[in-house]
């Protein structure tokens, strides 16, 4: 250590640094989807978000196709914001899925991100959805036709259990 080369023994002149990469991002053909899971609070009840899909008819969570250098996170506060005209926090990731759909002619990879959302804010009704409203879970699960986002809404509402406790036991706590 006298030496001043430290506990490796190194010397500082001749130690060269080496990039490493970082870890391969997805497949540049991959389509990632974001979905807003949001509820809100109407006359203590908790109430969940669904839109109408405008080609099936069939209801559905808001999703939106994520931008180039777009994070999956800001996607999902984009179409809630910009169609929904609301404020949202996201909460937490609500799940994940995965598929293919086709481009082009071509199929290719498509992931699923959702995230559990509270909404803070709506100045006005929702005016890039067609159809929109607000369920109670077991309304809302039964309108929901498919298996991914029945199980995503489940998913989500188990976690807004877990957050509202864990929240509840930290406001105990702090007093």
């Amino acid at each position: 250590m006298a030496d001043g080369r430290g506990l490796l023994n190194l010397d500082p002149i001749r130690v060269a640094w080496v990039r490493i990469p970082p870890p391969p991002l997805m497949d540049k053909n991959l389509v990632l989807i974001s979905g807003a899971i949001v509820y809100r609070y109407q006359n203590d009840k908790v109430e969940w978000f669904l839109v109408r899909h405008q080609d099936t008819n069939e209801w559905e969570i808001p999703k939106v196709t994520v931008r180039k250098g777009e994070s999956s996170v800001r996607a999902a506060l984009r179409i809630m914001g910009e169609k929904g005209a609301m404020t949202t926090r996201v909460l937490e990731e609500a799940g994940r899925a995965g598929g293919t759909t086709t481009l082009n002619g071509k199929t290719v990879p498509q992931r699923y991100i959702y995230y559990l959302m509270v909404l803070k804010l709506s100045s006005k009704e929702p005016i890039g959805f067609q159809s929109y409203e607000w369920f109670e879970y077991p309304k809302a699960i039964k309108k929901l036709s498919s298996k991914r986002e029945t199980s995503m809404l489940r998913d989500a509402k188990d976690t807004y259990k877990r957050w509202k406790k864990e929240r509840k036991a930290r406001r105990k706590k702090q007093a």
